[in-house]
């Protein structure tokens, strides 16, 4: 926990300092592009984990951070190319969503698993987090 906080702040500090250098949009967008990049190589070595066998965890790992860094991405390159009205709107980015919603569901699925709980109950963290954001949306 010590390297982790050492880390944290040594990072936190590095991006003040560039923001106070480069100026905030580009700090925000050099931020956002390495951690996109990042989580495609996190990805991948998941996803070579689990063909390795090496964990069951590693293919809803692997879901998960390309769905973060596709989403991540998306938003990058929509601020990069100065907002292209053709991303605005776009159904290419529910299939980002979907990669990232299947890591989720491929996690619950070996919690649930690891908890000798039955079937069903991989799906409950889902359904209420949908619900959840449908009722805020609503509201909203």
């Amino acid at each position: 926990m010590k390297q982790a906080l050492t880390l944290l702040f040594v990072v936190a500090a590095g991006f003040i300092w560039g923001e106070l250098v480069l100026g905030y949009q580009t700090v925000y967008q050099i931020g956002y592009g390495a951690l996109m990049l990042m989580g495609l190589m996190i990805s991948g070595t998941f996803l070579w984990l689990w063909a390795e066998r090496a964990t069951p965890l590693a293919l809803g790992m692997s879901f998960s951070w390309a769905g973060a860094a596709g989403v991540m991405g998306w938003w990058w390159t929509f601020n990069v190319l100065g907002e292209p009205s053709v991303m605005i709107d776009s159904e290419l980015l529910f299939l980002l969503l979907s990669l990232y919603i299947v890591g989720a569901i491929l996690h619950f699925a070996v919690i649930a698993r690891s908890m000798a709980l039955p079937n069903y109950a991989q799906a409950l963290p889902v359904v209420v987090a949908a619900l959840v954001a449908t009722l805020i949306q609503a509201v909203f």
